[in-house]
């Protein structure tokens, strides 16, 4: 070690503590964050101003990229040079920028993550906003500071007379602090501003009547205004987007468009994922997509399946792809040199500080300027009244200081004055030129006078920033590109489908689909029918039920599974379609079969759950009740309902409110009636109890009914067409597992039982058979018998057709008239909402 070198001992953790605070001060301050005033990071601000340097205007010649760069980098930003490029190029993209600053000549990259060409290719210049933000830099508005090396001086800050921060926003990470601000439309800016400077006092909530939301490059929808007034009234805050998206056909095929994106989406990526997102079969009903962006605009095209239903595709591309998104709001600038979280209110009060800053001192500036030359057009003024003496004091003189020094003497002028008058041009001797001095000298004292005022008078200088930020709003003001959906909210997707009410109809083979209450007919008891759907080749129609959209299914399976469904996520068709196989919509194995369904409420209300039960019954005759909220969390692969002895499977499921009476009837005629409160509540995966004692091995329990009171009757169905409806108190109530009682007298013209039902006058009943005929009779046409009887025909059957499945809706009002083929108004069929709790499916 050298003499003169000494080693002097620190402590380690104060080193690094203030090493660590010094470089995050200086990121803080000279790289990440924005200053309140002009919006910009030093970056931006160097590059804005190394164009100015080099000349590089709005009006002239683009100049290389790279020519830029080197001037910012050789003069004021002693950084990378990728940092100076990657900053200019963002500049000059109008999907970055809601105005952009920089006119870009040359591949600037894409919305899609396309990177722009370097920096030897391409070409800028200045735009004419960006002279806006640089005007009268000139005239000692903003401080100025050495440079990196200490040879150039640089602004501070820009004397800009648009208010960049509001309206291109700034997003930067410092050091334990991040800022995000988005854009806003610059017409709105100016009339908040405008609004702010003629009443100081305004509120926050009266300044978002003239800036109503963030205004996105790239458009789209602003979905829901809380988290946009948050954000305006704390400086932090979430705004919802989406893309804007219609509906169209193209090519005969339901087609989701997609024409604009949420800002900073990338194009491509939400493309690759959306097909990731497919083949996982969590958004269903898209067939292929097409991207068909070119330089008229963005334009996506979903191209749906047949049978989806475009909005709830939308919705679930909404929900799972980035077409839905979120902007954190996180408003932190400069203030001082401070970094501070800013409201809506302070923001615009800072912007308009500055420009009152600028004003005052632009017009110190222009005032010296011109007492500057209003001194020395006095002193020309006396010269030229006296010239002949002015001209023979200079000609006796030896030299320009004497001819100073003598003028200075004689007339009492001051230096700067003689220095003027020794260097006149002769043709201001002139009687023209004489008379141009007096105007000019008459017209600068009236704008000494005038600038006087202004330096005097604050409504003055706050009405030049009004009128100055008018001129701004008309040169470069525009339409807003982002709509806002004040309604908007968390997604639902149950806001954009109807509660309306709907029959839903399930064949034997499985194929599931909705069709709308008021598309069936009501007929006369007796008639031929008509067609109510196309079913495959030796299928047929087993079940049919009414249901509004908004309530959720259950689906029991034979081997006593249970799967969860939406009704609205049923596929939609008309009578004669076929529907959807239902192993397409859940996941059932390929051996079981869907063989009973309930429809709920909300299954995430606990009091709704927790009061009302699913009673189950199979074909042996095993009964099992259970609380319904052990079916309020299903799995995708379905859970457990009951477990399923050999040789058995599971045939029907009731939702009841655990008060009610079970019926339940077998194939021989034979039926019994028990309380439900007998059977007690037992887990999903209990086998259950015995519900009716069947005649024999062939014997097999044909449907189950729930009754919540004494006032409906029964009916019941052979599958030859006869029926009969009798009172509820001929079937005595007994005690569960008996041998039941005769509830139709079984012959060879009646076929065997194939259904049971709790009606009511005002219940209408729909009747399909295997063939698909479908016939819809009011109950009340049913006249009362005794339990034992054979009952009437109900519907022909022809050769070989037999009932499939026998359902009852409920009319507001009577139906008198019974000729063929009368349709019933909308508003007089509705379902039982009575009993909605407790027998929906029977």
């Amino acid at each position: 070690m050298a003499e003169h070198d000494k080693i002097i001992p620190i402590n380690i953790e104060e080193e690094m503590k203030s090493a660590y605070i010094d470089y995050s001060m200086s990121v803080i301050v000279s790289r990440a964050l924005p200053d309140v005033r002009d919006g910009l990071k030093p970056v931006h601000r160097r590059v804005l101003f190394g164009m100015h340097e080099l000349g590089i205007k709005a009006t002239g010649a683009h100049k290389k990229s790279a020519r830029v760069v080197g001037e910012v980098l050789g003069k004021y930003h002693p950084h990378g040079d990728t940092s100076v490029y990657d900053a200019m190029v963002r500049m000059a993209q109008d999907w970055s920028m809601r105005y952009e600053m920089v006119d870009g000549q040359g591949n600037f990259g894409s919305p899609d993550g396309d990177s722009p060409a370097a920096m030897r290719y391409t070409e800028v210049r200045m735009r004419k906003i960006s002279e806006d933000m640089l005007a009268d830099i000139e005239k000692d508005t903003v401080d100025h500071r050495l440079n990196f090396d200490d040879t150039l001086q640089e602004p501070t800050v820009l004397p800009t007379r648009i208010p960049s921060l509001l309206v291109n926003g700034a997003s930067g990470i410092a050091v334990g602090m991040a800022t995000n601000m988005a854009p806003h439309n610059l017409s709105e800016v100016v009339d908040g501003t405008v609004a702010y400077i003629e009443n100081n006092d305004i509120e926050i909530e009266e300044l978002i009547q003239h800036i109503k939301a963030p205004d996105f490059p790239t458009g789209g929808i602003i979905y829901g205004y809380e988290g946009v007034k948050q954000a305006f009234l704390t400086g932090r805050g979430r705004v919802m987007m989406r893309a804007k998206a219609n509906f169209e056909e193209v090519n005969g095929r339901e087609c989701i468009v997609v024409t604009e994106l949420p800002y900073q989406v990338n194009g491509s990526d939400l493309l690759k994922k959306t097909v990731d997102l497919i083949n996982d079969h969590k958004i269903d009903g898209i067939a292929s997509i097409r991207d068909e962006t070119s330089r008229k605009g963005r334009r996506l095209v979903y191209v749906l399946k047949r049978d989806a239903i475009p909005n709830i595709v939308l919705n679930k591309l909404y929900k799972y792809t980035a077409l839905q998104t979120s902007f954190s709001v996180n408003n932190i600038a400069l203030v001082k040199g401070k970094p501070e979280v800013l409201n809506l209110k302070d923001l615009i009060v800072h912007f308009v500080n500055h420009r009152h800053e600028v004003v005052v001192r632009r017009t110190e500036f222009e005032l010296k300027k011109a007492e500057a030359r209003a001194h020395i057009l006095e002193g020309l003024i006396i010269a030229s009244d006296n010239i002949d003496e002015v001209i023979k004091l200079i000609r006796g003189s030896s030299n320009a200081d004497e001819a100073r020094d003598k003028l200075i003497e004689r007339f009492e002028l001051t230096e700067i004055q003689a220095k003027a008058i020794v260097e006149m041009r002769l043709r201001q001797l002139t009687g023209l030129e004489q008379d141009k001095l007096r105007a000019e000298f008459e017209d600068i004292m009236k704008l000494i006078i005038d600038l006087k005022d202004i330096l005097s008078s604050e409504s003055r200088r706050m009405e030049i920033i009004k009128e100055e930020l008018l001129e701004v709003k008309e040169k470069y003001g525009d339409e807003r590109r982002s709509v806002i959906e004040y309604a908007g909210g968390e997604l639902n997707i149950e806001d954009m489908i109807p509660n309306s009410q709907v029959v839903v109809t399930i064949s034997h083979a499985g194929y599931i689909k909705r069709t709308d209450l008021s598309e069936y007919k009501t007929q006369n008891r007796g008639g031929r029918g008509q067609k109510g759907v196309a079913t495959r080749s030796e299928d047929f129609l087993e079940h049919l039920f009414v249901a509004t959209n908004h309530q959720y299914m259950l689906f029991f399976t034979r081997k006593g599974k249970v799967f969860w469904m939406r009704v609205y996520e049923i596929p939609e068709g008309n009578k004669t379609s076929k529907g959807r196989a239902i192993q397409n919509l859940v996941n059932i194995e390929n051996d079981d079969k869907v063989k009973a369904f309930v429809v709920t409420q909300d299954l995430k209300d606990e009091e709704y759950v927790n009061s009302n039960y699913v009673v189950m019954v199979t074909k042996k005759g095993q009964t099992k009740k259970t609380s319904l909220e052990q079916y309020s969390r299903p799995r995708t692969n379905g859970i457990n309902a009951i477990t399923i002895k050999e040789g058995d499977e599971l045939l029907e499921a009731k939702l009841t409110n655990g008060e009610s009476q079970i019926m339940i009837a077998a194939k021989s005629g034979k039926s019994i009636r028990f309380e439900e409160g007998k059977t007690r509540p037992m887990g999903r995966n209990a086998s259950g109890v015995r519900g009716i004692t069947l005649r024999d091995d062939k014997d097999e329990v044909v449907g189950m009914v729930s009754i919540p009171d004494n006032d409906s009757d029964i009916l019941v169905v052979s599958e030859k067409g006869y029926g009969k409806r009798s009172k509820l108190d001929d079937y005595r109530i007994t005690n569960r597992g008996g041998k039941g009682v005769k509830t139709i007298n079984i012959t060879e013209k009646t076929g065997e039982l194939v259904a049971i039902k709790n009606v009511t006058d005002e219940d209408d009943l729909m009747i399909i058979n295997k063939s698909g005929i479908t016939i819809r009779i009011g109950v009340s046409d049913l006249r009362v018998m005794g339990r034992a009887t054979q009952g009437v025909k109900l519907i022909n059957i022809k050769e070989n057709d037999s009932i499939a499945a026998v359902a009852k809706v409920q009319s507001e009002d009577d139906e008198d008239d019974h000729d063929d083929e009368i349709e019933a108004p909308d508003n007089e069929i509705k379902t039982d909402e009575n009993h909605e709790n407790n027998d929906q499916n029977d």
